[in-house]
């Protein structure tokens, strides 16, 4: 079976823009689902893809019960609508994510109503735009994300992202960020939530070709193959019959007391 992949897209900047759709004319999360359905990831057994997209304008922000309980992996680029994404949307991508689905939270999605549930936490951090380059180096190179990487790469032109950034200790760092302005930043992170998987990637401001880079989308590629199910587990808490009979001794032990 192929792994069933949604890239999810406010699609906003690119239709108020035109210097943003000069970039990204079908928009970022065509970009996206492009790269995926052209690059092999490295390093893992090769699921095939079968990939999707969906945006917030579309009726449950294109995520409804049925389509995200066929969901394997869900990729999610947010930004300046944040606050419009429905909190039931919300919670049943968290129920989805706890049960099993892959996630992978892309650039500002760090402030997302899902990825900020899912930590815990404010997810804050420090940020400038001013063309400057990132250099990547990849801390975990024995990390299925990072297989077929150097030890480092480069974007000519993004936006910084500085630390402090509030987000729980994560399971594994695989990439730290070094921008042209002296700022550092970790920027590829991965955490388990339940019975899935969640990865945060930095790079992707709208306005830079970031998500057509060919290192940028081996590690997409890469990811969703890391964030494929394991299992699919819902919630439930149900009473438990016992397995052996509650009170019985052995006879030894019964004559002893």
């Amino acid at each position: 079976m192929p792994l069933r992949v949604i890239v999810w897209n406010e699609f906003r900047h690119e239709r108020e823009s035109a210097a943003i759709a000069a970039v990204y004319p079908e928009g970022i999360h065509r970009a996206i689902a492009d790269g995926l359905a052209l690059v092999q990831p490295q390093g893992q057994q090769r699921q095939a893809l079968e990939i999707g997209t969906a945006t917030l304008d579309e009726p449950e922000h294109g995520l409804s019960e049925q389509r995200l309980a066929d969901c394997d992996v869900l990729l999610w680029w947010g930004h300046r609508a944040h606050d419009a994404v429905s909190d039931a949307v919300v919670e049943r991508v968290q129920r989805r994510v706890l049960a099993g689905m892959g996630l992978i939270v892309l650039h500002s999605g760090h402030y997302s109503k899902i990825f900020r549930r899912l930590m815990g936490t404010h997810c804050s951090l420090k940020w400038r735009v001013a063309d400057e380059r990132e250099r990547l180096w990849v801390v975990e190179r024995s990390h299925p994300i990072a297989a077929g990487l150097g030890e480092y790469f480069e974007l000519p032109q993004e936006e910084m992202y500085g630390e402090r950034f509030d987000i729980p200790r994560p399971d594994a760092t695989v990439f730290i960020s070094w921008f042209e302005g002296g700022e550092v930043f970790r920027s590829g992170c991965c955490w388990e939530r339940g019975h899935g998987r969640v990865f945060y990637f930095r790079p992707g401001h709208e306005s830079y070709p970031t998500y057509r880079d060919a290192n940028v989308q081996l590690v997409l590629a890469n990811a969703v193959q890391w964030a494929a199910p394991t299992v699919a587990l819902g919630d439930a808490a149900p009473m438990r019959a016992p397995l052996e009979r509650i009170g019985d001794k052995p006879q030894a032990d019964a004559a002893a007391g």
